[in-house]
């Protein structure tokens, strides 16, 4: 999943990590990271202004008055200097070197791989190190000079903030996630699946118009909400709108212990398709596709609700990757049907 998400994870320099074997995420990310910082060195680390304070022979920047006078106290003929340098030595840079520290003493990460993690690192000698549990990683943004920094950024996230040693058998697992994270990487893996295996289908988040009579104010058009799939498939005039779903439940109990899906699914899923099949050609289908749980497992179910299909389908991620990827080929298989509706 985080492959499919990390779409840079396809470019030539990670292409050869797919084929290689990997006992555990430490070890699959120690190699992400090592060819990711390789890369990035051809093309030079990431500099920005840092703050810096020297005490100078000759004046630059801005002079620190009370620093100058305790240089001259003690018979010495500088100047305390306060100035902005640009440098590799800053947050970014010191992340990526603390994270592939803490891979290279890590029991779980293969010795060629920790090899490969030294190399790099003889070129940021001149660049600190920070501790993880002071990074501000909500104020971390990447822009144009430092996109590429994007997926580093993820790895070591991952890394520094979501493994945990455990106090069995030293070995690292990953943190337990909440609903929210693992809802947006399910989301993500799905449609970046689609876009790299089928962009015939033209996978997108799409907006959908809201379909609204012509004589609606514009000031009252203003105020609807926008609305966004998770993933739209087309073939030919044919649509499928997948609305993702990550639950730890997949299903919902009534006040009289009745089970059913979750309601505000269905109702966005439909509003979705209502309004993208404005002509009512009945073209436009939705799906909800849930990630499976430990729950009895669901049946496909399929409905016909005013002259457009809907389906409910479970996805079962606890599966090896090629049939994970088949269940994928099988909903992507719906939209070419000639019987979709």
């Amino acid at each position: 999943m985080l492959s499919y998400a990390f779409r840079v994870l396809r470019q030539t320099n990670y292409e050869s990590i797919a084929a290689e074997s990997f006992d555990n995420i430490c070890d699959l990310f120690a190699q992400i990271l090592s060819r990711g910082l390789s890369q990035q060195l051809k093309q030079g680390l990431y500099r920005e202004y840092v703050p810096k304070n020297e005490s100078l022979p000759m004046m630059r920047g801005k002079l620190n008055v009370n620093g100058t006078i305790k240089l001259r106290l003690q018979h010495k003929q500088m100047l305390d200097c306060e100035f902005d340098e640009l440098s590799a030595d800053n947050v970014y840079n010191r992340i990526l070197k603390t994270t592939a520290e803490h891979l290279v003493f890590s029991d779980s990460v293969k010795t060629e791989h920790k090899n490969a993690l030294r190399k790099v690192l003889k070129h940021f000698d001149g660049i600190g190190t920070i501790k993880p549990d002071t990074i501000p990683w909500s104020t971390l943004k990447t822009g144009r000079n430092n996109r590429t920094y994007q997926m580093l950024m993820n790895i070591c996230y991952f890394v520094l903030h979501d493994l945990l040693q455990t106090t069995t058998d030293g070995k690292y697992r990953m943190a337990a996630f909440t609903d929210d994270q693992m809802a947006k990487l399910y989301e993500v893996f799905i449609l970046e699946y689609y876009k790299h295996h089928h962009s015939e289908l033209a996978p997108s988040a799409q907006v959908v118009n809201w379909n609204y009579d012509k004589d609606t104010d514009e000031n009252m058009i203003k105020l609807l909400p926008e609305m966004r799939t998770d993933i739209t498939l087309h073939s030919g005039e044919k649509t499928l709108i997948i609305d993702a779903k990550y639950y730890s439940h997949t299903l919902q109990k009534s006040q009289y212990g009745k089970e059913t899906f979750h309601s505000g699914n269905l109702y966005q899923v439909f509003t979705y398709v209502k309004n993208m099949d404005s002509k009512m050609t009945g073209n436009v289908s939705g799906m909800l596709l849930y990630a499976k749980t430990a729950e009895t497992e669901l049946e496909p179910c399929e409905y016909s609700i005013g002259g457009n299909k809907f389906y409910v389908r479970t996805l079962d991620l606890d599966r090896d990757f090629k049939e994970i990827a088949q269940q994928l080929e099988d909903v992507a298989g719906l939209i070419k049907q000639s019987d979709i509706i």
